[in-house]
């Protein structure tokens, strides 16, 4: 039996920018997707899906589901219609809108794979496959939600328009960050929305180049503001994102009632991640106290779920 496990995620600057090659920054958090592949006599594939989800979540991607573990399996050149296999998946990470389940889904078999059949892959290769199935979900994904659930941690992400590799490195930070992620429960079509920013943007390219200079500026300082532990600054330049995301009109009213809720009680920073329109977001804590005391009213504040995490060490 062949074992895996991939990092769900969270971006903290980025959505929709990142497909058009800008810069975004990612986290990868400590909640994971496992996988177990077994060789069966059978041919093809069978599949026990006992992860943890928001109501509904995998009957609506089960289609694209099916393309993925596809994709993940021709890429990595394992035929199985001879001798089949039967995939497990759990974890504790919750299949939602926004926790890059997908991808830890993809990374984690990808890993499984791997070892069951004795492939010798190394991170980089299982990214690859990763990305590959992210595809059945998401067409054209940008592929850093598969490169934060691949290597975990704070990432810096620039997509490769011209087709090639994307650039990505592992940022390491002095001291932890803390911050608390809380879902609507709302499920959204990642590929339906990113259609709609792509159909603004060709309606008026002018009004997008001018969101995005500003967010270009406003993602290299929040890599500065992380490495020089200014946890308030990041928080502001989050607030401003999360603006910039309702001009992309990706936001919603659920997202925005969670991120006031989120500022009005203490947070220094907060903001939708993600896909939008339903899906998660983000504050930032000054320190850990504050991260409970938000976590506790946003809970108040009928988040389907929140979860304290922290990043960056």
């Amino acid at each position: 039996m062949g074992a895996g496990a991939g990092h769900g995620k969270s971006i903290l600057f980025g959505e929709h920018f990142v497909v058009y090659g800008m810069p975004a920054l990612a986290a990868g958090i400590d909640a994971v997707t496992t996988a177990k592949v077994t060789q069966k006599e059978w041919p093809g594939w069978t599949l026990d899906d006992q992860r943890p989800e928001v109501a509904g979540y995998k009957t609506k991607k089960m289609d694209e589901q099916k393309t993925s573990i596809n994709n993940v399996l021709k890429h990595l050149g394992v035929d199985v219609s001879k001798r089949g296999i039967h995939i497990e998946l759990g974890g504790d990470l919750i299949c939602a809108s926004g926790f890059g389940a997908s991808a830890a889904s993809c990374v984690s078999l990808a890993h499984a794979l791997n070892e069951e059949f004795n492939l010798g892959f190394d991170k980089a290769k299982i990214n690859e496959a990763a990305y590959e199935g992210e595809k059945g979900y998401h067409g054209t994904p940008s592929g850093i939600d598969n490169t934060a659930s691949t290597y975990g941690g704070l990432v810096w992400f620039v997509r490769d328009l011209d087709g090639g590799p994307p650039t990505f490195r592992p940022i390491t930070l002095d001291n932890s960050v803390n911050f608390i992620i809380a879902s609507t429960g709302i499920t959204a079509s990642t590929t339906e929305v990113v259609g709609d920013v792509r159909a603004k943007k060709e309606a008026d390219p002018e009004w997008f180049n001018s969101i995005s200079k500003e967010y270009e500026t406003l993602v290299n300082e929040a890599l500065s503001a992380l490495r020089d532990n200014e946890v308030a600054k990041v928080g502001q330049l989050m607030n401003r994102n999360h603006e910039l995301l309702q001009e992309l009109t990706v936001s919603c009213k659920e997202l925005d009632d969670l991120v006031s809720i989120a500022r009005d009680n203490g947070a220094v920073g907060a903001k939708m991640t993600g896909t939008g329109r339903g899906g998660n977001m983000i504050a930032i804590a000054s320190v850990e106290a504050s991260r409970n005391k938000i976590a506790a009213a946003l809970e108040r504040g009928r988040a389907a779920f929140v979860i304290k995490t922290s990043f960056g060490v």
